[in-house]
């Protein structure tokens, strides 16, 4: 008896999550570059631990002054949310110019997911050790390739979307 009754809301649970991504993708699918630049969390910036963080991959600070100037857990969550946004950016490039370089896009997708990852595994670090030396270094690890993906995007942006560089900028 119960059997059935499980089936059926297992099924109807997948057809909601199924619609329900189905109408997040089209709304993120219409999205202005204006509403992307908007979502971009401006509270901590790669500038702290970067001097050209949207020109240059290059970090010259050591993980421990990584960690002060990201302000610990609000800069990693920080990186976190505008990884997101950055990958929906290179979506944007994508989905609005014909000759966007396919190799860079990935690379875009893999450094997004990367960050996320990298910086949740440093959060629930610190959520059981506090500002431990792993913490520092996963936290440092995030922090270049939040860097890295930044200055790519920026790179795309330069080939498929000069207009749009300034406020790019200005937004991060």
């Amino acid at each position: 008896m119960i059997l059935p009754f499980l089936q059926v809301a297992a099924i109807v649970a997948a057809a909601v999550y199924l619609g329900y991504w189905r109408i997040r993708l089209r709304r993120r699918n219409v999205m202005s570059w204006d509403s992307l630049l908007a979502r971009l969390r401006p509270e901590w910036s790669a500038r702290e631990v970067s001097e050209h963080f949207l020109w240059k991959e290059e970090i010259s600070i050591t993980p421990e002054e990584a960690w002060k100037r990201m302000e610990g857990p609000k800069g990693l969550w920080v990186m976190h949310q505008n990884a997101r946004v950055m990958l929906e950016m290179a979506d944007y490039a994508a989905r609005n110019s014909e000759a966007v370089d396919r190799v860079l896009l990935e690379t875009l997708r893999s450094d997004a997911m990367q960050i996320r990852v990298c910086v949740l595994m440093a959060l629930a670090q610190y959520g059981f050790t506090q500002a431990s030396e792993g913490v520092r270094v996963n936290a440092f690890r995030a922090a270049t390739m939040y860097i890295a993906m930044a200055a790519r995007l920026t790179q795309l942006l330069q080939m498929h979307a000069a207009s749009v560089i300034p406020d790019f900028v200005a937004a991060m």
